[in-house]
């Protein structure tokens, strides 16, 4: 199985999205990386974990906080991501966090047949 990454923050029907996504498979693990609004509005399921960021902080603090909380709990060497939802800034603290934590990266999608890969 694997681990479902997604970011979870601004963006019209972008949350429709990740919840579609979430519904899709079953992943051995579901992150969400969003800030106080969605930890606090967003239904997440049982087997998902938010990391809070405020997209307000310096970059490489975003980063670290993605990095600290994912350290050593992802034993699948790729990911699949969903970017959807969110800003550049906090898109690119999750890439170089991910990366920098030697995680392959598969962006993926739903699609009309199931998951669509890009």
């Amino acid at each position: 199985m694997v681990v479902l990454i997604a970011s979870l923050s601004t963006g019209k029907g972008t949350w429709a999205e990740v919840s579609k996504l979430i519904g899709m498979e079953q992943w051995s693990k579901v992150v969400l990386i969003g800030n106080t609004f969605a930890k606090d509005n967003f239904q997440k399921p049982n087997n998902a974990e938010l990391i809070e960021i405020d997209p307000l902080k310096p970059l490489p603090l975003i980063k670290k906080i993605i990095i600290d909380n994912l350290k050593n709990k992802i034993e699948d060497p790729e990911v699949l991501l969903n970017l959807t939802s969110g800003s550049g800034k906090e898109h690119m603290a999750i890439i170089s966090a991910l990366l920098s934590l030697g995680l392959g990266i598969r962006f993926i999608t739903p699609g009309a047949e199931g998951l669509e890969e890009l």
